[in-house]
């Protein structure tokens, strides 16, 4: 069962909740694949609610969302295994089916094709209405150095010398799963 929110009743709670990591999860011919996430934005524009995250350009997060762009946003609300977390920010869907691993309960979405998990039921369903990849000479040199070093082998899943895609996902729906 599901109650159908106000997702500005719930922003400080969504937000408190991305700066320790929520789930960013998407869907592509059957393989779904969820990415812990600390980095994402709420707000309005368009007219519409936004919810903005920022994959890098080399995770497999990327791919699918360039394959299908809708995702959800599944964000811890009452207790949860932190494991959930741990283990989707350090594996990577391209070799491993981490909602298998898991265990994780997929629910049906209500709006777009991609699941719910019940494990994590505060649920932004969104579609995504605008994509811009970062431009590296408007990132400053503090946030170059910190987020983006360049002396590291970015063939490798931990690598984070590449810069990000961001994408703007119109909140099409929003619910916590009871």
């Amino acid at each position: 069962m599901r109650k159908d929110i106000d997702v500005f009743d719930y922003a400080k709670d969504i937000m408190k909740a991305v700066s320790n990591g929520v789930l960013l999860t998407t869907k592509t011919e059957e393989k779904v694949n969820s990415m812990t996430i600390s980095w994402g934005t709420l707000g309005i524009e368009w007219s519409k609610p936004i919810f903005t995250v920022f994959v890098r350009e080399n995770r497999f997060t990327k791919q699918q969302l360039e394959k299908n762009p809708e995702f959800t946003i599944n964000i811890p609300y009452g207790s949860y295994n932190k494991k959930i977390l741990g283990f989707c920010g350090t594996k990577s869907g391209h070799e491993t089916d981490k909602i298998g691993e898991l265990g994780l309960t997929l629910e049906t979405p209500d709006k777009i094709s991609v699941p719910a998990i019940k494990e994590l039921p505060l649920t932004l369903e969104c579609r995504v209405v605008y994509k811009q990849k970062q431009a590296e000479n408007e990132v400053t040199e503090e946030n170059r150095k910190a987020f983006y070093p360049q002396d590291v082998d970015s063939s490798f899943h931990g690598a984070n010398r590449d810069y990000h895609t961001a994408f703007y996902g119109e909140i099409v729906s929003a619910y916590i799963i009871e």
